[in-house]
């Protein structure tokens, strides 16, 4: 074939493909890009599909996790074997310090006082008997008219009788006190937290009746690694989410650190209290997390469904005047209380990128926001690009 003739065939076969287009899932080059970015869809979006980027303190301290816990609280036990008569609270009620919160049979410890206190008074005649008949048997003795031995004999049922007396009066304190003790009391001021027996259930000595806590003196309890402890000092701040609580952290301070760590989870306790008690919640038990900071330094930090991976590589969506620019970044290790990633370098504060990209977006395509009145559109869009 004559060269003239070979390019001439070369130029008509280009021709032809240029109109049937490139083969599908193969790249046609920087035109064949920008040809695909200005045919795209122009993606609707709304204000929330959007995070603008901005400087937070990234915390370089101990991971804690645990739980809020009231620092005063009071587990109440049965004293005595008895059953229930009177549930007179209830669970998240106020109660008073010397309040009656149970009430339990008291019939037959009644019976023993009274058997206790008769005691006493008996004792206490057959006594104060035995000491006249030794005063009388001493002014025989100093005129001559009795012995030695009837005297020695009077004093020792003297003191018999006094040990009797000694005894009941010993039964008598022993029978009122497990006379108070059917009646149980609040210690302190504060909110019943747990009832754990009901009217007519027999308990026994140290089942479990009542919990008493002070919602006032509520604290972290948390536990940190061992192998973070040397880290950890008294005094040092601490900020932690509460569940229940989604509007901010709290913030607080390291108070007591345990001298030991679990055997089994090789972890240390660490207590913080709450710089301001009145924002503390007042629900024991709730889950908490946060991190001791030992240090921290600013950096702009991303939620991990702004981040788009391929392979090693990381990216996040950039919105420019008018259309979305795919932007590689560099990443820094996860922060484990937030689950956010710090970033190294690509992006920069006050830039706005897609929250929650999806997986159909082209790298030049044209974006707008959304109307009041295509708001359904706007979401029927971010739907479809994911």
């Amino acid at each position: 074939m004559r060269p003239h003739l070979f390019v001439l065939a070369c130029v008509v076969g280009l021709a032809s493909c240029g109109k049937s287009g490139p083969p599908a899932g193969k790249a046609a080059g920087p035109a064949a890009a920008a040809s695909a970015a200005a045919a795209a869809a122009t993606l609707l979006l709304a204000p929330e599909d959007l995070l603008v980027l901005q400087p937070s303190l990234l915390a370089s301290g101990p991971v804690i996790t645990g739980s809020v816990q009231p620092e005063r609280r009071a587990d109440l036990r049965a004293e005595v074997a008895a059953v229930v008569m009177q549930v007179l609270k209830q669970n998240g009620e106020s109660v008073r310090a010397g309040e009656v919160l149970l009430r339990l049979d008291d019939t037959a410890i009644r019976e023993s006082l009274g058997s206790a206190e008769e005691a006493v008074r008996a004792s206490t005649q057959a006594f104060e008997q035995t000491e006249r008949q030794v005063q009388r048997l001493r002014t025989l003795q100093a005129q001559g008219m009795t012995s030695t031995q009837a005297l020695e004999d009077a004093e020792v049922r003297r003191n018999n009788a006094q040990s009797d007396l000694v005894a009941a009066r010993s039964r008598v304190v022993s029978a009122r006190q497990q006379m108070a003790r059917t009646s149980v009391r609040a210690p302190f001021d504060g909110v019943v937290s747990e009832r754990k027996a009901s009217v007519g259930d027999t308990v026994q000595v140290g089942r479990e009746l009542v919990k008493v806590i002070d919602p006032r003196s509520m604290r972290f309890e948390g536990l940190v690694s061992a192998d973070r402890m040397l880290e950890l000092k008294v005094g040092q701040a601490v900020s932690f989410r509460v569940n229940g609580f989604p509007n901010g952290d709290f913030v607080g301070k390291v108070r007591r650190i345990d001298a030991a760590a679990n055997a089994t989870t090789r972890q240390v306790e660490v207590v913080a209290s709450f710089d301001n008690p009145a924002a503390a919640p007042q629900v024991a038990g709730l889950f908490a997390e946060g991190r001791v900071e030992t240090g921290g330094a600013q950096a702009l930090m991303l939620p991990g469904n702004a981040v788009v991976r391929a392979g090693e590589q990381a990216f996040v969506w950039r919105l420019d005047a008018d259309k979305l620019v795919k932007v590689p970044v560099r990443l820094g290790e996860r922060d484990a209380r937030s689950g956010e990633l710090p970033v190294l370098s690509g992006v920069a504060a006050g830039q706005r990128i897609l929250r929650s990209p999806g997986s159909t977006l082209v790298d030049g395509q044209r974006y707008e926001f959304a109307a009041a009145g295509q708001a359904v559109n706007a979401s029927a869009s971010a739907a479809a690009g994911k």
